[in-house]
């Protein structure tokens, strides 16, 4: 099992493009037997700009809730984490970078 990786913050995508491609990924995933997690990578914001495409995507997340297993902010994405074993205990430990980071500019879409 491998992860999906997007990325919407780089550029920055509008709202309305952001979901869109959350959508068409998700897809995408669903569609085929080598991914089972959409990393999206978001972007934290900075002081003077909050973290917008976040919002977005744990928006999203939530109204497509049916469509996923698990959501695993970056924060929590972390072996201890007990949404984290199970999505790599059914999805294969796959070296990732971003394990342990406690990274709040990704998140995991973990999909039915």
């Amino acid at each position: 099992m491998y992860f999906h990786t997007i990325d919407i913050a780089h550029p920055p995508l509008t709202s309305e493009n952001a979901e869109r491609v959350l959508d068409d990924e998700v897809n995408q995933v669903r569609s085929t037997h080598q991914w089972r997690v959409l990393k999206v990578i978001h972007g934290y914001g900075t002081n003077e700009r909050p973290a917008v495409l976040k919002q977005v995507v744990q928006n999203w997340a939530h109204r497509n809730r049916t469509r996923l297993l698990a959501v695993i902010p970056g924060e929590d994405y972390d072996i201890l984490d007990a949404k984290t074993q199970e999505m790599r205990k059914q999805c294969g430990q796959v070296p990732d970078p971003d394990l342990g980071k406690s990274n709040p500019g990704i998140t995991l879409l973990w999909i039915k």
